[in-house]
């Protein structure tokens, strides 16, 4: 049996190619792998995370592998809020422990632009910070 093709998950977007364009990137991320996750980034993509902006490649590596080597046991929830032809709009959650074990839940909003290639040029995102007790956590490894 054969199955149909998966959709290509570049603009212009549909309801189902935005939404698998969020999970693809919700299991991008929880990979924890900064040199997997940048590659659906174009080479001078914008950012601003929290309080930080900065722009490119090398940039996103550094922050990735500082963000996963602070935020431990990261677990990630992406789900699909409004979408345009090139523009994805995502509210996540995800939650992590400090290095002494304190646990988090973050929540926060994203924007994202794309090229015509499906790859990210901007991404601009508003994130605050809960702290749980983990009997509280949702997302178990």
């Amino acid at each position: 049996m054969t199955h149909p093709p998966a959709p290509l998950l570049i603009p212009p977007f549909t309801e189902e190619t935005a939404y698998a364009k969020v999970k693809k990137a919700q299991a991008l991320w929880n990979t924890k792998e900064p040199f997997q996750v940048v590659m659906a980034y174009t080479e001078d993509c914008l950012w601003r995370n929290r309080d930080e902006s900065f722009q490119g490649h090398p940039a996103i590596i550094e922050f990735l592998t500082r963000k996963w080597q602070t935020e431990l046991d990261y677990k990630l929830n992406k789900e699909l809020f409004l979408f345009s032809a090139n523009k994805i709009a995502v509210q996540f959650e995800y939650e992590w422990h400090d290095t002494n074990r304190h646990w988090f839940r973050s929540y926060g909003l994203e924007h994202w632009v794309f090229d015509p290639n499906g790859k990210m040029t901007s991404r601009t995102a508003s994130i605050n910070d809960k702290a749980i007790n983990e009997s509280e956590r949702k997302y178990l490894i």
